[in-house]
């Protein structure tokens, strides 16, 4: 594994609290609501920023894995401390909204790249 790699996951631990890779090679982000990636097929540190956008978007607005309003919440905070965390990112509730309609579950991969090259500029996201 590269060195740049390696402080690519060390990051992803760093920006999601009690967080960890498991023996499968997935990032457990959140154990109770099963949110996670898989790092096996991941290259490059962009890899993983792809992933944390297009997978972890919705659980930042969206997700509701708790039966109390107040806790689904705090869960939401805590996605999207940890996105903006890792990606050195200011996103808003309603930014990952957008990211998720626009690149979650990796509808189009190739816009999610175009997204992180163009510095992850949410107001060009939004004029598509």
């Amino acid at each position: 594994m590269t060195k740049d790699m390696l402080e690519a996951r060390q990051a992803l631990l760093r920006a999601f609290p009690n967080s960890f890779i498991n023996n499968n090679d997935e990032f457990i982000a959140h154990l109770r609501s099963n949110q996670y990636i898989i790092l096996s097929n991941c290259e490059t540190p962009e890899d993983i920023e792809y992933k944390v956008l297009e997978w972890f978007s919705r659980p930042a607005h969206k997700t509701s894995p708790y039966s109390q309003e107040w806790r689904n919440r705090a869960f939401h905070k805590f996605m999207l401390d940890g996105i903006n965390a890792f990606l050195d990112t200011n996103f808003s509730e309603q930014d990952a909204s957008d990211i998720y309609d626009a690149l979650g579950n990796a509808i189009n991969h190739e816009r999610t790249k175009e997204f992180v090259k163009r510095g992850m500029d949410i107001s060009w996201l939004k004029s598509l």
